[in-house]
């Protein structure tokens, strides 16, 4: 068994690139209910930025936002830019980065609010996996794989007390 790092707290943010910050604003707040934190930022012309993104003569603009336990950092760069566009219906089993999970209260509400705002949604959840005992305790789980409105793809869970798959704390 590996050792773990020292010092590692936890996962600070996740990091998404898109060609519309304003649009992925409105997905992230005003459909996810995330709070932005921060003040936005925007470079150009920093060789120290650069050097850390790897990439000569960028410039963009960012946002965070805070959804629960984790941020979201947002980024829509002006240079360079993408040399071809996301297919958004590129599949899960691809190399890289795949999906983000979100953890909610409510799983039901919240495919509902991204079914109202034309979100592609995988699946509808299987809501019958989270039984509700007399004393109102919940057990299971549940979820489903969405689309944002560039083709990323995010899961929804609703989790309750099950040996099956842990909540975030």
């Amino acid at each position: 068994m590996s050792e773990p790092l020292p010092g590692v707290i936890g996962v600070h943010h996740i990091g998404v690139s898109v060609p519309d910050l304003a649009k992925a604003r409105h997905f992230y707040l005003d459909i996810l209910g995330a709070v932005e934190e921060v003040e936005p930022l925007r470079w150009a012309d920093n060789p120290f930025i650069d050097q850390i993104v790897a990439l000569e003569g960028s410039a963009a603009e960012q946002f965070f936002c805070r959804l629960g336990n984790v941020q979201i950092e947002c980024f829509e760069y002006s240079a360079p830019k993408q040399s071809q566009p996301q297919d958004p219906r590129r599949g899960v089993n691809e190399y890289g980065y795949t999906h983000i999970a979100l953890q909610v209260e409510d799983l039901a509400a919240v495919h509902e609010r991204i079914v109202a705002a034309g979100l592609p949604v995988h699946a509808p959840p299987e809501l019958a996996t989270i039984t509700t005992d007399a004393d109102g305790s919940k057990h299971g789980y549940s979820g489903t794989y969405c689309r944002d409105f560039f083709g990323n793809v995010f899961e929804i869970l609703e989790i309750h007390e099950t040996p099956l798959i842990r909540p975030i704390a």
